[in-house]
């Protein structure tokens, strides 16, 4: 039985004082004192008020040893993602711990992309997958870092090594922001987000590459997103990006003008 410990820890978590929580139960202090203490046990009915004020279920409550759990996975909890609770959960992350319960950060290097699409919910596959601390990080939030390619994010330039926060409430979401998105048939996509979920259930994913167009994805389609953090790269972005954004640009006003041109002239015939 682990509640009493676990009671201890949610208290301290959420910054109350015994005397807060007793009032928030309407019962007395040493009361609370003595559960946590192993001196007695609550009621069937303080147990679910317990439950309800902590978000969990009774069997997390009393089973499951909270101080085994990762600072990602208590966090999860507390945000109302027990299993017990909402029984299958439609986004379950498959993660890896250090030695010292720590959440690791996996990375994804281009030549394991696309092992990814088929293995980002196979713990033994995320296992496998090299890994890494960034200690300035926050402790209680999930990251993996992902090696892009291509030139559609321009000027982080291909090859880059971009780190994301795992998102599990899509709605969360704020239009404008870089997320890295995981889908099943597109693969794993770094764009800036316009979050359409709430209007028509689908995501516009925009490049930084003014060459590339924008697009609808559905989000039945997507699989995972993380949140963009930073990237690590060994090119400095410079005069030579600016060009290139320069050139591609040119192009595409130049193909544009042909188009219009074919038009015109086609009408007048």
């Amino acid at each position: 039985m682990c509640f009493a410990a676990n009671l201890k820890l949610l208290r301290k978590r959420k910054g109350l004082t015994q005397q807060d929580l007793a009032n928030a139960l309407g019962i007395k202090r040493p009361t609370l004192n003595n559960y946590e203490n192993k001196v007695s046990g609550p009621p069937l009915d303080v147990l679910t008020q317990l439950s309800d004020f902590f978000g969990l279920s009774m069997d997390t409550l009393v089973r499951v040893d909270l101080s085994k759990l990762t600072g990602f996975q208590l966090k999860e909890l507390e945000e109302g993602n027990d299993v017990y609770v909402r029984g299958s959960r439609l986004r379950v992350l498959t993660s890896t711990v250090g030695p010292d319960n720590e959440e690791n950060i996996e990375l994804v290097p281009e030549k394991a992309k696309a092992g990814y699409l088929t293995g980002f919910g196979d713990p033994e596959y995320i296992r496998s997958l090299p890994v890494f601390r960034l200690p300035f990080l926050d402790r209680e939030k999930k990251y993996r870092t992902f090696q892009i390619s291509g030139d559609s994010m321009l000027p982080i330039p291909d090859g880059a090594w971009v780190t994301g926060e795992f998102v599990l409430d899509w709605h969360t979401i704020k239009s404008g922001e870089a997320c890295i998105i995981v889908t099943r048939d597109e693969g794993i996509s770094f764009k800036i987000v316009q979050n359409n979920i709430s209007v028509n259930g689908t995501l516009k994913c925009i490049s930084l590459n003014p060459v590339y167009d924008p697009y609808d994805l559905a989000v039945e389609d997507v699989r995972e997103i993380w949140h963009f953090v930073h990237y690590i790269s060994g090119e400095l972005p410079g005069g030579k990006v600016e060009m290139e954004h320069l050139v591609r640009s040119i192009n595409v006003i130049q193909k544009d003008v042909g188009k219009l041109k074919e038009h015109f002239l086609g009408r007048e015939q």
